[in-house]
């Protein structure tokens, strides 16, 4: 029995670049292949090798993926000569190792050829696959399309202000709606969503580098939502204006009253559409414990509005409860302006603060006294003193004269003189 040829695997760099050509996070393509992100990641890096049928499995993907960038590859670059435009050295790879593996003494046409050079192409959110109740649709509804790129295009580089403008244009205004699942308020909402990007704008080196910068802000808006210390300011103490609807007030009264840890969980795996590891890495938990909070989620949904009880229903009811509210969010420019102003408001008042604090200390040690003056002890009661001896009885002389002293008169004698005795 002949066995045939493995697949070869491109270089570490082509397989990222690969991935990244079909709009594919790490989770999505090891969900795909049925690894963790970590595996993918050594791989892509290059720190490990695929082996065994993870490894057939992974290079089978990578080549499909080859096959649709060639087949969504444009060809007006060579408009002007006439000739094809050539494939790289690993797609020849690919297609000289098929056509052996086929016996074929040609490259074989490529069937999809006809769609060549169509335009931007839409890519379908695969991120739910393994998830048992299908496909999810995040909150904003708008698929994302990628253009198709040519191997020399130049890549334009966006400058940091429009790089925030356009991550924030994008997650905004799903974002408020998520928080206001969370919450019950609009004002709330609003307020947490722009916080968070004011955080993210302040640490924007770090967040333009995240892999996920979408979630980076998700995670920190939902925090500030979820603040405890927002029942202390006074205008959140009284409740806003319930929805119009009358189901939509029971939904919203069913999500406030979960644990605020369940409803996040809920929100972002029905709501959002993340899958069970993204969210349970976003709420900082296990896998088995975010199972357990939606599970016992949608049993308290379920419990009190029964028609819930399918996830799917429960996801497009969530998708039109966050909808119906007209929740917007403020201009990029101002929020970019109000979290840079409270970044130096912060600053001076940290600045007064550190020199109030040093004029203070200075004082003190200008006016402290620079000799030790022992303090004056209080009184202490002797031991071992013998107690004071009382009078004696008085003798026959010292009665004698007490007796003279008592019979003269008051004013006594002119002058007293010795007498003999």
């Amino acid at each position: 029995m002949t066995q045939s040829p493995a697949i070869p695997l491109p270089p570490p760099k082509e397989r990222r670049r690969l991935r990244e050509a079909a709009s594919l996070t790490r989770a999505q393509l090891a969900s795909r292949v049925g690894v963790t992100s970590e595996t993918v990641r050594g791989w892509e890096t290059g720190r490990s090798t695929p082996r065994g049928r993870k490894g057939e499995k992974y290079a089978k993907l990578l080549d499909s993926l080859g096959d649709e960038a060639e087949v969504t590859a444009p060809q007006e670059a060579t408009a002007d000569t006439g000739e094809p435009a050539p494939a790289s050295e690993a797609a020849a790879a690919r297609r000289a190792t098929r056509a052996r593996r086929k016996g074929a003494a040609t490259d074989r046409k490529r069937p999809a050829a006809k769609d060549r050079g169509r335009g931007p192409v839409t890519v379908p959110d695969r991120s739910h696959d393994p998830v048992p109740h299908g496909h999810r649709v995040i909150l904003t509804g708008r698929p994302r399309t990628m253009s198709p790129r040519r191997p020399d295009d130049a890549v334009t580089a966006l400058t940091p202000d429009e790089a925030f403008d356009a991550l924030y244009a994008f997650c905004a205004p799903a974002l408020v709606r998520q928080t206001y699942l969370l919450t019950g308020r609009r004002e709330l909402a609003r307020e947490s969503v722009e916080r968070a990007f004011q955080i993210a704008w302040q640490r924007w080196p770090e967040v333009a580098r995240d892999r996920d910068p979408a979630g980076w802000v998700r995670a920190v808006a939902y925090e500030c939502a979820l603040s405890p210390w927002h029942r202390l300011r006074p205008r959140y103490r009284y409740p806003e204006p319930p929805p119009s609807d009358a189901f939509d007030r029971a939904l919203m009264d069913t999500l406030l009253r979960l644990p605020p840890c369940y409803r996040r969980t809920l929100v972002l795996y029905d709501g959002v559409g993340l899958g069970l590891p993204e969210t349970a890495a976003e709420t900082e938990a296990s896998t088995r414990a975010a199972v357990n909070r939606l599970a016992h989620a949608r049993e308290a949904v379920a419990e009190r509005l029964p028609e819930l009880a399918d996830p799917e229903t429960l996801h497009w009811r969530l998708v039109e409860l966050a909808s119906t509210e007209r929740l917007r969010a403020s201009k990029p420019l101002t929020v970019r302006r109000g979290g840079e102003r409270r970044a130096r408001f912060w600053t001076r008042a940290a600045i007064a603060f550190t020199a109030a604090l040093i004029g203070t200390t200075a004082l003190t040690a200008r006016t402290a006294p620079t000799h030790y003056e022992p303090p004056v002890p209080a009184g202490e009661t002797v031991q071992g003193v013998p107690p004071p001896v009382a009078p004696g009885p008085l003798s026959e002389s010292e009665r004698e004269l007490r007796a003279k002293l008592r019979e003269e008169e008051q004013q006594g004698p002119e002058r007293l003189l010795p007498q003999p005795w």
